[in-house]
């Protein structure tokens, strides 16, 4: 019988170690790939085309909501497990309109985890019972690219990414540098969000990221130069 293969996506290798450690015995499911944060799990998505990801929400260079709307565009058949220890009604149905098959709250992965992999695999969605009794009388909203856009302020795809490094101190030439184009697209983006978002100054851009999950805790680079 063909194992259910699955790549865990978290930035803290103790998690990684810990769902690793959960799935091993199950002999039906294959863990094939790891990532600590979104921009290696998009890539690693499209090399080995996993069954199911396993994708924590809050990561660095790309968050958990736009790796997970990248890998379902570039591998559509790979499904997504959102793994996080909160339960917000807003998140959920922002990553449901980003492709998330499922969300399964940390403090219950121990029970629940292999069986929302096997439900994911099999077509089906997964929900920790505490977020579906949030999401019971409301209809669920499906990956629908208009009301995502202005879920995260109207940005496209490349925005949203620069305004996650740029609220996580990197400065444009750092920026240019993870995302693989020149210093001065990423200063057209970075005019375009500040238009778009009504927002002039990098403090107001990590604070803006911060209240939409798109980063957590403080920057991992400097202020210092931001904008240089």
């Amino acid at each position: 019988m063909k194992k259910i293969t699955v790549m865990l996506v978290d930035d803290h290798t103790v998690v990684r170690e810990g769902l690793r450690a959960l799935l091993q015995p199950e002999t039906d499911i294959e863990v094939i790939a790891e990532a600590e944060n979104g921009r290696q799990a998009v890539i690693a998505a499209r090399k080995h085309l996993p069954d199911v990801v396993i994708m924590d929400i809050a990561m660095p260079l790309l968050n958990g909501m736009e790796a997970t709307r990248q890998i379902r565009k570039s591998a559509p058949n790979t499904k997504v497990l959102v793994l996080s220890s909160y339960e917000d009604e807003e998140c959920t149905r922002q990553l449901m309109l980003a492709g998330a098959a499922g969300f399964l709250l940390k403090q219950a992965a121990a029970g629940d985890l292999s069986k929302a992999i096997r439900e994911l695999r099999r077509g089906n969605s997964f929900f920790s019972p505490a977020i579906a009794r949030h999401l019971r009388d409301r209809e669920r909203a499906l990956a629908d690219g208009e009301e995502f856009g202005r879920q995260r302020g109207g940005l496209t795809a490349r925005e949203a990414e620069v305004l996650q490094l740029v609220a996580e101190g990197y400065s444009n030439r750092q920026a240019a540098v993870q995302l693989g184009i020149s210093i001065k697209t990423i200063e057209k983006h970075r005019q375009q969000v500040m238009n778009k978002l009504n927002i002039h100054e990098t403090a107001g851009l990590t604070r803006y990221a911060l209240s939409r999950g798109l980063v957590e805790g403080i920057p991992v680079q400097s202020f210092a130069g931001a904008a240089a």
